[in-house]
C-alpha cells in the first residue's frame, strides 16, 4: 500500500508539472497571438497584402505634335512586338536561335537582350523585337510550339507623317538609356521613348504624360495570378506648333537639290511658320535604331543632313548685315542720311586694298544709294567711322549674336565680335577688322533664324522673339498672342530710311535684286542680297579675271537673301541661305521671291483652317 501511494504521488506531481508547462506554453502562445492579431494586426495585414498584390506601372501614350492647323506631325501608331518571359523556357538561347530563323536578330540586338535578361527577374517580360510586320507576327504564331517563352504584344510607336520635311523641327525619339531609367522608373516600361532632338526633346517631359498603374495578384514567387485593378495613365500633352506644314512642304520643295536653309516668320508676333533645312533625314529611323551603314552615310555627307542649319548653321551674313551697320552709324552720328561716299571700286587703307564687288565702282552715293547698290566701299567707310563696338551693340539689339529663346535644343547664338572678344583671344582689334565687318565678313557667325529675326525687327521696329510653340494642351501660349513686343527705341525716321533702301534693292532700276520683285498686283517686298566669301581672293586672282562660279562647289560663296512683305504693312519675314550658291542676287533672290509669294498667297497667319482642308478632313 505504501509503495502504491508513493507511485500515485509521483504521478500526480508529474502531471501537475506537465500541465503547468502546457498552460505556460499556451499562455505564451496566446500572448504572441494577441500581439500579432490585436496589437500589430494592422501592420501584418499590410505586409500580407503587399506580398499578395503587386503594383506595376502602365506606359502612357506620348502626346502628339500638331501644326498650327491641328494637322498631326508627330503621333503614335500600333506597334506589334515580340516579348520573352525567360522562366517559361528551359533554354533561352535555343528559343532565341529559333526566333532568329523567323525574324532577324542582329548581333547588337542579341547583346541587348542578354543585357536585359541579366537586369530583370525571369518572370518579367523583356522586348526581343519591335516593329513586327503582319507576316512576321503570323510566322511567330504558327511556330509558337518551337518558341517557348515568346509572346506577341501590341504597344505604340512614334510616327512622323511628314518624314524628312519636318525632321529638324520635330526631332525624334529613341529608347531610354541607363541614365534615363535611373532618373525615372517609368522609363523602364516596354515601348517608352525619350525625345532626343528637336521639339520632341524640348517638350519631352510634357509629352511623356504620367504612368498608369495595375494591381496584380501574385504568388510567393511573384508570378501573376490575376488582375485586380487598373488605372490608365494620363496621356502626354499635345503640343501645337506655329508651323504651317503645307507651307513647310512647299518651301522645302522650292529649295530643290540645293544645300540650303530658309526661315519664314510672322513679323508681328514672332511665330515661325516654316523652317526648312535641305538635305534632311527620316526621323523614324531613330525610333527603330540607326544602322552603322546609315550613320556613316549621314555623317560623311558634306551637306550635313543631320544639322538643323536654320538654328545651328553659322554663316557670315555678308551684305545682309549692311542695314545693321547703317543703323549703328546713324545712331552714333557717324554719318547723316545725306553724307556721300565716293566709290572708285576699292578702298586703300594702309598697305591693303579693300575691293568693292563692282570693280568699276559706284561713284558718289548716299546711304540709300549705298544700300540699293550694296556698295562695299560705302560700308567700308561707314564702318571705319562708326567703330566695331557700336556696330556690335546695334547687332545685338537686332537679335544677332545673342541667344534667341527658340524651343530647339542645339540652337546657337552665333558670334558678333567686338574689341573685348578679340582681346579675350589674346589679340588686338585693328581697323582692318572693322572695315571687313562693315560688309558682314570677318569673324561674324550668324544663323538663318537670327537673320530672319533681324528682318522682322527692321520691319516692325519691335524686339520680336521667334518661337515654335503655339499651344500646350490646347492652351494658346503668350508668345503667339503678343503683338506688342517692346519697342527697339530707334528713331522712326532712320528706320524708314533703312526700309526704303531695302525697297530700292528689289523694286527700283539699278537695285541688286530685280529677280526678287513680286509679280503680285499692289504688293511689294523689301529685301537685301548677300554673297559671302568662304575663302580669300588675292589681288592676282582679281587681276586675272577671277570668277567664283568656276571654283569647286565647296569654295564658292554662300548666296543669301533676307526680305519682308508687304512693304507698306509688314507681316512676313524671310531669310534664305544657299550654301555655296555663289551670288545672292542670282541664286537666293528668286527662291526667296517664290517663297514669299507662296506665303502671301497662303497667308497662314490670318487663317484658321489650312487651305483646302476642312475640320472633317483633319479627322
Amino acid at each position: 500500500m505504501k509503495r502504491e501511494s508513493k507511485r500515485t504521488g509521483v504521478f500526480t506531481r508529474r502531471a501537475l508539472l506537465i500541465a503547468g508547462g502546457q498552460l505556460g506554453a499556451l499562455g505564451f502562445l496566446g500572448a504572441k497571438l494577441y500581439q500579432a492579431q490585436v496589437v500589430e494586426g494592422a501592420r501584418y495585414a499590410t505586409l500580407a497584402a503587399t506580398n499578395r498584390i503587386s503594383a506595376r506601372l502602365i506606359a502612357p501614350p506620348r502626346g502628339r505634335l500638331l501644326d498650327r492647323f491641328a494637322t498631326p506631325v508627330g503621333g503614335n501608331r500600333l506597334n506589334w512586338r515580340a516579348l520573352l518571359v525567360a522562366e517559361q523556357t528551359e533554354n533561352v538561347g535555343s528559343t532565341l536561335d529559333n526566333l532568329a530563323r523567323i525574324v532577324a536578330l542582329p548581333d547588337h540586338e542579341r547583346a541587348r537582350i542578354e543585357r536585359d535578361l541579366r537586369r530583370h527577374r525571369r518572370f518579367i517580360p523583356i522586348t526581343v523585337r519591335e516593329f513586327l510586320s503582319w507576316e512576321d507576327m503570323a510566322r511567330i504564331e504558327v511556330n509558337a510550339p518551337d518558341l517557348p517563352g515568346i509572346l506577341v504584344d501590341v504597344g505604340t510607336t512614334r510616327e512622323y507623317p511628314f518624314g524628312a520635311t519636318l525632321a529638324h523641327i520635330v526631332g525624334y525619339v529613341a529608347p531610354p538609356n541607363d541614365a534615363d531609367v535611373a532618373d525615372d522608373p517609368m522609363m523602364s516600361l516596354p515601348g517608352i521613348r525619350v525625345g532626343r532632338a528637336g521639339v520632341e526633346k524640348f517638350h519631352d517631359v510634357g509629352l511623356r504624360g504620367r504612368a498608369g498603374a495595375v494591381q496584380l495578384e501574385v504568388n510567393a514567387m511573384g508570378r501573376v495570378i490575376r488582375e485586380l485593378d487598373r488605372q490608365e495613365g494620363t496621356p502626354g500633352q499635345d503640343i501645337t506648333l506655329t508651323i504651317d506644314s503645307g507651307l513647310q512642304s512647299s518651301v522645302l520643295a522650292r529649295l530643290g537639290d540645293e544645300s540650303a536653309s530658309a526661315v519664314v516668320m510672322d513679323c508681328r508676333n514672332g511665330e515661325v511658320l516654316a523652317m526648312a533645312t535641305n538635305p534632311s533625314f527620316d526621323p523614324s529611323v531613330f525610333n527603330a535604331g540607326v544602322s552603322q551603314a546609315q550613320w556613316v552615310e549621314w555623317t560623311s555627307n558634306r551637306r550635313a543632313p543631320l544639322i538643323n542649319k536654320a538654328v545651328a548653321g553659322l554663316y557670315a551674313p555678308g551684305s545682309t548685315y549692311k542695314m545693321v551697320v547703317a543703323m549703328a552709324a546713324l545712331e552714333a552720328k557717324a554719318i547723316s542720311p545725306y553724307d556721300r561716299v565716293s566709290c572708285p571700286g576699292f578702298l586703300d587703307y594702309g598697305d591693303r586694298r579693300y575691293h568693292c564687288w563692282s570693280k568699276y565702282g559706284h561713284g558718289s552715293l548716299d546711304l540709300r544709294g549705298g544700300l540699293k547698290n550694296s556698295c562695299d566701299v560705302f560700308f567700308y567707310e561707314v564702318a571705319k567711322r562708326t567703330g566695331i563696338d557700336k556696330i556690335a551693340l546695334m547687332a545685338n539689339r537686332f537679335g544677332l549674336g545673342v541667344k534667341l529663346d527658340i524651343e530647339l535644343p542645339g540652337a546657337r547664338a552665333g558670334l558678333v565680335p567686338n574689341r573685348a572678344w578679340r582681346l579675350g583671344q589674346g589679340k588686338a582689334w585693328n581697323i582692318g577688322d572693322t572695315i571687313v565687318h562693315g560688309i558682314g565678313q570677318g569673324f561674324l557667325q550668324l544663323t538663318p533664324l537670327a537673320m530672319a529675326t533681324m528682318v522682322a525687327r527692321i520691319a516692325t521696329g519691335r524686339a520680336v522673339q521667334p518661337h515654335l510653340t503655339r499651344a500646350i494642351g490646347g492652351v494658346l501660349q503668350p508668345g503667339s498672342l503678343a503683338t506688342d513686343w517692346p519697342s527697339m527705341n530707334l528713331p522712326e525716321r532712320e528706320m524708314h530710311l533703312i526700309r526704303d533702301g531695302m525697297y530700292a534693292v528689289v523694286n527700283e532700276q539699278g537695285g541688286t535684286a530685280p529677280l526678287a520683285r513680286l509679280s503680285m498686283p499692289g504688293v511689294t517686298m523689301a529685301g537685301k542680297t548677300g554673297s559671302v566669301q568662304v575663302r580669300n581672293v588675292s589681288r592676282e586672282q582679281r587681276e586675272h579675271g577671277y570668277k567664283s562660279e568656276n571654283l569647286p562647289w565647296e569654295f564658292r560663296p554662300h548666296a543669301m537673301f533676307v526680305a519682308y512683305a508687304p512693304y507698306d504693312n509688314p507681316r512676313y519675314a524671310v531669310s534664305l541661305v544657299v550654301e555655296h550658291g555663289n551670288a545672292g542676287a542670282q541664286a537666293a533672290a528668286p527662291i526667296a521671291r517664290d517663297i514669299m509669294m507662296n506665303v502671301l498667297t497662303r497667308d497662314p497667319a490670318n487663317r484658321v483652317e489650312p487651305r483646302g482642308m476642312t475640320v472633317a478632313d483633319r479627322r
